[in-house]
């Protein structure tokens, strides 16, 4: 309570020990538990409710204008008054409770100015009105206080701003000396800004405990810690803020019965000062709890609506916009999504009864990503009307709310968004905690970016369709599930595959039925040395054979440096748009993505079973996969690829009879066969979707999991992986 806030140091050396009134009574600090077990004895609530917050707004428009202020302000003028509080107190309910609470006020208001003539003790004129406010809330008595000193207040003040304009307050202010006073402000300004800032004060706190009166009983109850706490110290608070109100009110009734000529003590000024400290700090511990307490309802309403979201997803609807609402934005008072083409504002009705595509981001997505996406995307609207009609795409962007919005980071949002074709969430703020929380233990988004497929009922039919776009494109629509699995039973392994539609060279060199080797690493010096003894037994085999250089997928800027190597010595055909290189690996790592979000990551798939090869490969050292035409000969290692290569003497008798991929293939068996690596896979914790377990491609065996997939048979395992 009270004894365990710190006051401000040292009074007047001749009262360093009490807390003297402006009346000359003492109260020590040793007896402000004994107060307020007083205080506390006296308050008696009937159990009635009072609304306090209208009459709180009117207290306060009173307590604004008139501390506004020394100076007359003819600008301000009383009808202008008038009508701000007439729009407040409009309500048929407010002026019953005005009739009900007046005589209160006005008895209130008489105690205090007769107290104040009268010189009474303040902490006795302070427990008079409590015994007055027995039966009242402890919000109530405090509403009620301030609103029968602001009626007393509010008098003073708006004599003294229009006097000077209407003859009847010119009258008045004279018998209350306001000309007098107000020609020596100058003076007096100490003593009303410390008046003023009591006030402000005084308000504060009352704002406060009515905050704690109005939170929601359903998400809160006295058992919470910042509750319980804030309810043992609102008497307190209470307590101070009226004998703030009698020590303010003492101070207008001097002036009024004295003049100027009243001359504010050391006493006075160091009691006003003191109130205004102590009340200062009870109200940061009130607002410390209330900040706690919001943060309590917060949590349980968050954790309400994300069930209400998993609830709402386990219905049958009729249409997607109960769903689509709930993600994005609940109500019809403004128009939350951007039009991507249009560049205008719309409702949530433009995805009424359509396939909707979630692109669902942080601010980090990557201009690659969404360079692909956009082409997919306007491929499929010039080709396909059919799918133009039925389906949308909407970006959801999600951003911590823990961290604050910066203007680098508004900037970074309307770049991306406006160069988005497609739907866009308006503004991050629109999507609520429990949609960002639903999205990520649901929909298991880590950052990286998801596609959640939505049907015009708002189902999701498939939890992240990124993956089969990448691979397919605008043929995987309607981006379903079933559509996927569908997909996979077309394909075969074929270089094809691999390529797709990112290089018109390579699929000429297949038609052509040429030998291929497509080949990846970051060292150069293997590099240099696989295509040069590539080329030199291409030209001892008479074998037409092209090669190209697909880099890695990380190390950026060493693949760079590759590419320029390669161009310059004119080793091979390389892409040099590092753009393509990502796509290539982003689709490879789709493929196994795709197979684990369809639980099918170790299923007999031999096809998997190469791709998962060609992922483990580019994790260290070179690799190349020979095929000829769209046939894949072999996958292989640099550590069994290029000995190959180097020996070709030794099975280049072979060639003649069974052909130069046979003959490869048959040696680079035997090599594999001797020392065949086991494989590893690398999964960031922003990939979503991880495999419990999954299946070594070339022993076959589970694979054991560390901080990343890797053969439980691999003798060769840096310690990092066991972190």
């Amino acid at each position: 309570m009270a004894s365990g806030l710190p006051l401000r140091p040292q009074p007047p050396a001749s009262s360093q020990q009490l807390i003297r009134s402006d009346r000359g009574s003492m109260l020590t600090m040793s007896d402000d538990n004994v107060m307020m077990k007083q205080i506390v004895a006296i308050h008696a609530p009937d159990g009635r409710e009072v609304d306090v917050k209208p009459l709180l707004h009117l207290v306060e428009d009173i307590l604004k204008h008139a501390t506004l202020q020394v100076q007359p302000d003819t600008s301000l003028t009383t009808s202008q008054v008038n009508a701000e509080m007439e729009d407040k107190t409009h309500q048929i309910n407010f002026v019953a409770m005005l009739d009900a609470l007046s005589y209160t006020i006005d008895r209130i208001s008489c105690e205090i100015a007769y107290k104040a003539l009268g010189g009474t003790d303040a902490h006795a004129t302070t427990v008079e009105l409590f015994r007055m406010l027995a039966s009242y809330s402890w919000d109530a008595k405090l509403v009620l206080t301030l609103a029968a000193f602001a009626l007393n207040y509010g008098e003073f003040w708006l004599l003294a701003q229009i006097y000077s304009s209407n003859q009847l307050a010119k009258s008045m202010a004279i018998l209350k000396q306001l000309p007098s006073i107000l020609e020596h402000s100058g003076p007096l300004k100490p003593r009303f800004d410390a008046l003023n800032n009591l006030i402000k004060v005084m308000m504060d706190v009352t704002k406060c405990v009515v905050e704690f009166k109005d939170l929601p009983p359903s998400y809160i109850s006295s058992e919470v810690p910042a509750l319980s706490t804030a309810v043992a110290l609102i008497p307190t608070a209470v307590y101070w803020t009226i004998r703030s109100v009698v020590a303010c009110a003492a101070q207008i009734t001097s002036l009024t019965t004295m003049g100027h000529e009243y001359t504010i003590s050391t006493t006075e000024a160091w009691e006003l000062s003191t109130l205004a400290h102590k009340l200062t700090n009870i109200l940061e511990h009130l607002r410390k709890q209330l900040a706690t307490c919001y943060q309590h309802i917060d949590e349980k309403r968050n954790v309400e609506a994300f069930q209400m979201l998993v609830n709402l997803f386990e219905m049958i609807h009729i249409d997607n916009m109960k769903i689509l609402k709930a993600l994005i934005y609940a109500k019809d008072d403004i128009q939350p999504l951007l039009d991507g083409t249009a560049k205008r504002r719309v409702h949530l009705e433009v995805l009424r009864r359509k396939n909707v595509l979630l692109l669902i981001s942080g601010l980090d997505i990557s201009s690659d990503e969404l360079s692909i996406l956009e082409q997919i995307y306007n491929e499929s609207r010039h080709h396909g009307t059919r799918m133009d009609s039925q389906y949308e795409m909407v970006w959801i962007p999600i951003v911590d709310r823990s961290i604050q919005w910066t203007e680098p980071m508004k900037e970074k949002f309307e770049s991306l968004q406006t160069s988005m074709p497609w739907f866009t969430v308006y503004h991050p703020s629109l999507i609520e905690k429990a949609v960002i929380r639903f999205i990520k233990e649901v929909w298991h988004f880590r950052n990286k970016p998801i596609l959640v497929v939505l049907d015009p009922q708002g189902r999701v039919v498939s939890p992240n369709a990124l993956h089969m776009m990448w691979i397919w494109g605008s043929n995987a629509f309607p981006f379903t599930s079933l559509r996927e699995e569908s997909l996979w039973r077309e394909e075969t392994w074929r270089l094809e595959l691999l390529i797709d539609g990112i290089d018109p060279v390579i699929l000429n060199w297949i038609k052509e039925g040429k030998y291929i080797f497509m080949y990846g690493g970051d060292d150069v010096e293997w590099v240099r040395k696989f295509t040069n003894t590539a080329r030199a037994v291409a030209l001892a085999a008479r074998i037409p054979l092209e090669m190209v250089y697909v880099g890695k997928s990380s190390k950026r800027e060493q693949v760079r440096r590759v590419i320029a190597t390669i161009t310059v010595e004119k080793l091979s055909y390389t892409w040099q748009d590092l753009t393509m290189i990502w796509f290539f690996w982003t689709r490879l790592e789709s493929m196994l993505f795709s197979k684990i979000q369809l639980g099918k990551i170790d299923e007999h798939d031999p096809m998997m079973q190469e791709i998962k090869k060609l992922l483990s490969y580019d994790r260290e050292g070179g690799w190349a996969v020979l095929s000829k035409g769209t046939e894949v000969v072999v996958n292989g290692h640099g550590t069994t690829v290029l000995p190959t290569l180097l020996e070709y003497d030794l099975w280049k008798e072979n060639v003649p009879v069974k052909g130069f991929d046979l003959a490869f293939q048959e040696h680079h068996g035997k090599l594999h066969g001797i020392a065949h690596p086991c494989c590893r896979f690398d999964f960031p914790m922003t990939a979503g979707r991880i495999p419990e377990t999954m299946k070594c491609p070339e022993c076959h065996r589970t694979m054991e999991r560390f901080s990343t997939f890797l053969c439980c048979h691999d003798e060769d395992i840096p310690d990092v992986l066991f972190h």
